[in-house]
């Protein structure tokens, strides 16, 4: 319940660079921003910096939402906890053995995932259940007990529990886990159960594992920012952002920290999907670029596509986590992103980032080796003496200097033609993102209008449109900001699903909507027990379907009116439709199995109010204008005389024909020659892609 005093929501997004903040005051209707260098070792000097830059008092608050990279980081650099592992016997080695993927056969240097918890670490349970849950032989106690002693004896700090068929009957799990949390009371404690219930073993201790591997890091990292919150005066609600875009409450998170792997991204879709709306478009790609990264997801019929799994790592040594997450594809590009000439003098961009500390070199913290960000300050699309508003200063002569030095001579190049190769090769890379979520799902990318968004996002825009052969950009309010300004329209969110495999001919819709009550039931006093009081609660239903005899499965959403008519022809009609869409074939006359059963339960909160500009003509105002610099565009072959305009004095109608940049306090739109640039009714910039030719 909000009061005068206590009427701020706020959120916060930990990114490899920049920290960023958004806070929506209810009782004014007023948005306000805050950015600062991530802190990385104490991050809530970071998050705190970014409050005080905004003027923002947490103990006016009664909402605290967040977002952080902490648990894929964990992931991606393996530095999580001292984790073991206990399995149902027999079945020690399916962690490692998995699915036995050889992506590709001809590849002599093919190497395998490697489990974060190495066999040594692998113990086995004496129990067994069969497939139906019942069970073939009982638990014994006395084992998990010494089992936990030894654990305990090697100073264990995590232990993940996987026991066969728990998705149908978790009591022995339920049981291992007591037995270990009185044994070993410190120790993070995870069963396969509280985090999927559905069937594929290797899968499920995978995401097990995952989940003690990062659980005593993330959850004190948490429990840390919690005190901090405190100390200053916050005595609200922390909630954290899941991987699906929902909220979920911090003793939640700090149990299920896997959930939490791409809250931010997810946040930023989830605030594409709200700009959607509010324009009435039905379908987007969501294009986040930050500092380290560039992620990538879609929006199709107005909501964002999820998935029920993904692979963490790249397909090829990839770990799976099956939990619902967005599906959003990232690569190892963003504005820190480092570049080097490697051996045969070939010029490499990424993966390797330069982070906040040292930071790109233009950034005057120590860095050395040139970035993407550096590139875009010697070309122009940056200036020096205006950087977040003037904020920050950024230093030209260090820049050109060392992308001189370790870029631009040995190539034989000037520091522009090198400037210029390390974009193209940046915009290459994360043009392969869109790909991923588009043209690899069995969508034309070229029909969507792509959403760009994060501090280096609306700088490459134009350029990686063109890449694809997409026509339309749009550049949302706020977009150095726009993780966490997604997050304020976040809803609360619960997802469950039931694996149960019936013929989909011989279905029983008794059966079915039985267990999609049970589900929806647990939503409801799940969001019941939360402090906070949703507008309303929805509730989502959708069946993991497959034709007879295939292995995988396709996710499809199926209204209710599909169980209250018990349509099955609609059902499989549906199904043959999202299959052909996503394989580009489909089998009408093939009969279907419905897999698992899954429900999405929204507790559907307050949304932010967007004003609309003031409306203006076609030409911009002088006062928008606020000088005319030198540009380098590769279609001219050389720097061109480009406006800079100021993006708060833009008012809708405005049309700017390019080239021109667009600059706000955290980022800059590149309008590249040949694009039309129009402010809309709400302020977003939408850019119509030209050629480079016009």
């Amino acid at each position: 319940m909000t009061t005068q005093t206590q009427s701020l929501r706020m959120a916060v997004d930990i990114g490899g660079t920049f920290t960023d903040m958004a806070c929506f005051d209810e009782a004014e209707g007023k948005i306000s921003f805050g950015k600062a260098l991530s802190t990385h070792g104490h991050l809530h000097e970071g998050i705190q910096n970014t409050l005080d830059g905004a003027g923002i008092d947490l103990a006016h608050g009664y909402l605290f939402l967040h977002g952080s990279t902490i648990a894929i980081n964990t992931l991606l650099e393996r530095n999580g906890a001292n984790t073991a592992l206990l399995i149902t016997e027999g079945f020690r080695d399916i962690y490692e053995i998995g699915r036995v993927n050889r992506p590709d056969a001809y590849n002599l240097f093919f190497s395998k995932h490697v489990p974060l918890v190495p066999r040594s670490k692998r113990h086995e349970v004496s129990e067994r259940l069969r497939a139906d849950g019942s069970i073939h032989r009982p638990l014994d106690e006395a084992r998990v007990r010494a089992l936990a002693q030894q654990l305990k004896a090697e100073q264990i700090e995590a232990v993940a529990v996987l026991l066969l068929h728990s998705y149908r009957n978790p009591d022995h799990e339920r049981r291992v886990k007591a037995i270990l949390q009185e044994e070993i009371p410190g120790a993070f404690i995870c069963a396969s159960h509280e985090l999927s219930q559905e069937y594929r073993e290797f899968e499920r201790v995978s995401t097990a594992v995952a989940n003690a591997y990062v659980g005593p890091r993330v959850s004190t990292y948490l429990g840390e920012l919690q005190e901090h919150l405190a100390d200053k005066g916050f005595a609200g609600d922390f909630y954290a952002v899941q991987s699906t875009g929902g909220l979920f409450p911090l003793e939640h998170a700090r149990r299920d920290c896997v959930r939490m792997l791409e809250s931010g991204p997810a946040a930023g879709v989830i605030g594409a999907q709200a700009i959607c709306a509010q324009l009435g478009l039905p379908d987007a790609i969501a294009f986040d670029m930050g500092g380290t990264t560039a992620k990538a997801g879609v929006i199709s019929e107005g909501r964002p596509l999820t998935t029920g799994s993904a692979l963490i790592g790249g397909y090829e040594k990839a770990l799976p986590i099956q939990i619902p997450m967005m599906d959003i594809f990232e690569v190892g590009t963003g504005g820190g992103s480092i570049a080097r000439v490697e051996l045969g003098n070939s010029l490499r961009v990424g993966p390797r980032s330069a982070g906040s500390m040292p930071g790109p070199v233009c950034y005057g913290r120590g860095g050395e080796e040139p970035t993407v960000t550096d590139a875009n300050l010697i070309l122009g699309r940056l200036d020096e003496h205006n950087f977040l508003g003037g904020e920050m200063p950024l230093y030209m002569e260090r820049a050109r200097a060392a992308m001189d030095e370790k870029v631009a001579k040995p190539l034989g190049l000037d520091a522009t033609r090198a400037a210029d190769g390390i974009l193209r090769i940046a915009v290459t890379q994360m043009s392969h993102a869109v790909k991923a979520v588009t043209t690899e799902r069995g969508l034309d990318a070229g029909s969507f209008t792509m959403v760009v968004y994060g501090g280096a996002g609306p700088l490459h825009a134009s350029a990686i449109a063109r890449e694809i052969g997409i026509r339309k950009v749009l550049i949302p309010y706020a977009p150095g900001y726009f993780s966490a300004y997604g997050m304020l329209f976040s809803d609360l969110r619960y997802d469950y699903v039931r694996s149960v495999f019936r013929r989909l001919d011989g279905l029983s819709f008794d059966e079915i909507e039985a267990i999609y009550k049970e589900m929806e039931d647990e939503g409801r006093a799940a969001i019941s027990a939360s402090q906070i009081r949703p507008e309303e609660i929805v509730f989502e239903r959708a069946a993991d379907m497959r034709y007879f005899g295939q292995e995988h499965a396709v996710t499809v959403d199926i209204p209710h009116a599909y169980f209250e008519q018990r349509d099955r022809a609609g059902i499989k009609t549906h199904f043959d439709e999202v299959h052909k869409v996503r394989y580009g074939t489909s089998a009408p006359k093939e009969p279907a199995d419905i897999v698992s059963l899954r429900v999405t339960v929204l507790g559907r909160m307050k949304k932010p109010p967007r004003t609309e500009v003031a409306p203006g003509k076609a030409q911009v105002e002088a006062s928008a204008l606020r000088a005319h610099k030198p540009v380098y565009f590769r279609g001219a072959g050389d720097y061109v005389s480009t406006p800079v305009f100021k993006r708060d004095l833009l008012r809708s109608g405005n049309v700017i024909e390019g080239p021109a940049l667009i600059e706000e306090h955290a980022s800059t739109t590149v309008v590249q020659p040949g694009d039309t640039l129009c402010v809309d009714s709400l302020g977003n910039l939408q850019i119509s892609i030209g050629s480079d030719r016009t």
